[in-house]
């Protein structure tokens, strides 16, 4: 076979940005690219490893033998081994064979920038293009009306390889998924789905949090361009697209980024920032220019490539502070002698920017567990830059309240009416995620208290509550049909459950609370800012009830929502209004229809010139038993 014959896709400009930290588009140049070089097709090769002695490429084209196919290094101290290899065609394996300058250590590596793997457990980067005709114009053009912060935003978390499993207990694939979930994800309403990482991983248990391939989408479940079809299919929907991306840590396989040419390239070589002793895996080097440029390119790469409408960043606290996870001796403080990760920071806020800068109507979400300012804030106000912050906080909060046996919650009402003296200080997302309902946490059904009657009336009352409050929201699977079991990543999710009459009316709850989320203004316009919301009553310890108002840009279209959070009907209940008229019960959690005991106010309500609740007017209402009520003017 030809050797390798000197090419570049590199220009100097190239390369100084590289070097620089501000190329955001290296998936163009590094990585293997089928070209044609003088009329002969081909694959051309390159890879950063500046502490390298020799590069080879080596696959099943060269019988895997190191020295067949040496890169060129580039004479311009950028660490960039370069070369084109001809004949070489789509689905060739390869690898890289490194022999280091350090200590004459070799390593053979996956290509950082493959663009398709070979399917665990083997661990070869596959030859690929990414060619593929969207048929999704219209989602892209319109995507900005769709999926700006004040418009509805409600995100079903999804795990690819257990939401729905095959015979046998097989994968479904991309395309089977494209089927069946993106009927189901438009069945019960959801406006967004959130991929758990689909990114190559080698290890099933990790879920996905440790990467190997950050370019390619995992080929359990089938090619690329597989996954731009599921990606298509969504969009075609109405359904915008967010991934789980993982620049907080990688594992150390031998295959992967770890020492990559011998040195610590990618990870941070003091161990105390470059090793993350919670998850026993190594630490970006964000600090490091051609680092911080390979991240961010490959955050653009899955916006431009595939698509994708948001990226969730996972792990987010861990970044931010040198200490996280870490005793007394096991790091170092920063220049100012604090323990916040300054480069982590500088880095974050810069990912956001290009991101912002770069796409129309897309997201950034942080997974941030801490009180750290101005998550979802600007950048150029001090903030991080991210357009949302999962709202951990009122998750804990709410959780434990409805953890408790109903006859004590009026004395822990303050847990749920102190996440108002905060909701607006970021643009929150509630989240009854994944890590929830795992780890002997129970689902979310068996942390309701009561007999089965109660426990469903519970998690009725718990989405209610959710849907009704400022915020975007998200449910991890299962959770929209009150699963009953854990999650277990190696199998399909209990569907049989679907038969019976509690678990049914859960999913007719979600689609409808879906539903009048979206089609009132009053509770998405406004979400994250103190204008959209307005309490009613929030010291009636004693019945444990809560009533508050949801305001939109057009007051004539507010809610009025009421909670009680025991199983005692209140009738003759009075709440002050804000204004003469009627009012027209538009959702009850106890409907027949969930599966509740369908006590209501079933008719038009007139408004009374009765002075409550520091109000001149007020109407009389009947509370049923734990539940949500939500009332429009009519």
């Amino acid at each position: 076979m030809t050797k390798v014959i000197t090419h570049s896709l590199f220009t100097d400009f190239d390369i100084d940005l590289f070097k620089a930290g501000k190329h955001f588009k290296l998936y163009e140049k590094l990585g293997a690219h089928l070209i044609e070089v003088n009329g002969v097709k081909g694959v051309y090769f390159a890879v950063w490893a500046p502490t390298a002695h020799s590069v080879s490429v080596v696959g099943d084209f060269n019988y895997w033998k190191q020295g067949e196919h040496l890169l060129n290094v580039r004479w311009d101290s950028s660490g960039i081994w370069e070369g084109f290899i001809p004949e070489i065609s789509k689905g060739s394996l390869y690898k890289y064979k490194i022999q280091s300058n350090i200590d004459g250590i070799v390593t053979e590596k996956a290509d950082p920038f493959a663009l398709y793997c070979e399917k665990p457990p083997h661990t070869a980067s596959v030859v690929w293009d990414l060619d593929y005709k969207w048929k999704d114009e219209n989602w892209m053009q319109h995507r900005q009306q769709y999926n700006a912060l004040d418009k509805p935003y409600s995100v079903y978390e999804v795990h690819l390889g257990s939401w729905k499993r095959g015979e046998h207990n097989r994968f479904l694939s991309y395309l089977e998924l494209a089927d069946d979930l993106v009927q189901y994800v438009k069945e019960t309403g959801f406006t967004h789905v959130e991929f758990m990482p689909i990114m190559e991983y080698p290890y099933d248990p990790s879920w996905g949090y440790q990467l190997t391939g950050y370019f390619a989408p995992t080929s359990r479940f089938g090619k690329p361009q597989d996954f731009m079809v599921l990606v298509d299919k969504l969009h075609q929907e109405g359904i915008g697209v967010i991934l789980d991306w993982v620049p907080s840590h990688f594992p150390d396989d031998a295959h992967g980024l770890g020492y990559f040419d011998g040195s610590h390239l990618y990870e941070h070589p003091d161990r105390r920032k470059g090793y993350h002793p919670d998850w026993k895996s190594l630490v970006f080097n964000y600090g490091r220019n051609e680092v911080r440029a390979f991240l961010i390119s490959n955050a653009v790469f899955w916006l431009q490539n595939y698509h994708i409408d948001g990226l969730r960043v996972d792990a987010v606290a861990s970044m931010l502070y040198l200490d996280y996870s870490r005793n007394e001796g096991e790091w170092e403080a920063n220049i100012f002698g604090g323990r916040e990760n300054l480069d982590s920071i500088s880095f974050l806020k810069e990912f956001n920017e290009v991101i912002y800068a770069n796409f129309d109507g897309v997201q950034t979400i942080a997974e941030e567990s801490t009180s750290f300012p101005m998550v979802s804030r600007p950048t150029f106000t001090g903030g991080l830059g991210f357009g949302m912050k999962w709202m951990m906080g009122w998750m804990h909060d709410t959780l434990k309240y409805f953890q408790k046996e109903t006859v004590y919650r009026k004395y822990h009402q303050n847990d749920l009416t102190f996440s108002m003296t905060y909701a607006f200080t970021e643009n929150f997302m509630l989240p009854f995620s994944h890590d929830e309902v795992v780890y002997g946490k129970k689902s979310l059904i068996y942390k309701m208290p009561g007999d089965e009657w109660q426990r469903f009336a519970n998690l009725r009352l718990l989405y209610g509550y959710m849907f009704t409050h400022p915020g975007t929201k998200l449910l991890f699977m299962g959770a929209e049909f009150g699963q009953t079991s854990e999650w277990n990543f190696e199998q399909s999710l209990d569907w049989h459950l679907l038969q019976y009459d509690f678990h049914a009316g859960i999913k007719r709850l979600i689609t409808d609370l879906n539903q009048l989320y979206k089609a009132h203004p009053a509770l998405y316009e406004k979400q994250f800012t103190g204008d959209g919301f307005e309490w009613i009553n929030y010291s009636d310890h004693q019945n444990a009830v809560l009533s508050f108002i949801r305001k939109g840009n057009n007051q004539d279209e507010n809610l009025i929502v009421v909670c009680n959070f025991t199983q005692v009907i209140r009738e003759n209940y009075r709440i002050g209004i804000p204004k003469q008229g009627k009012l027209e019960e538009i959702f009850n959690s106890d409907a027949v229809i969930y599966g509740g005991g369908g006590v209501g106010n079933g008719k038009s309500l007139k408004v009374e010139s009765i002075s409550y609740d520091s109000r001149d007017y007020s109407v009389e209402l009947i509370l049923p038993p734990l539940s949500v009520t939500v009332y429009s003017f009519s």
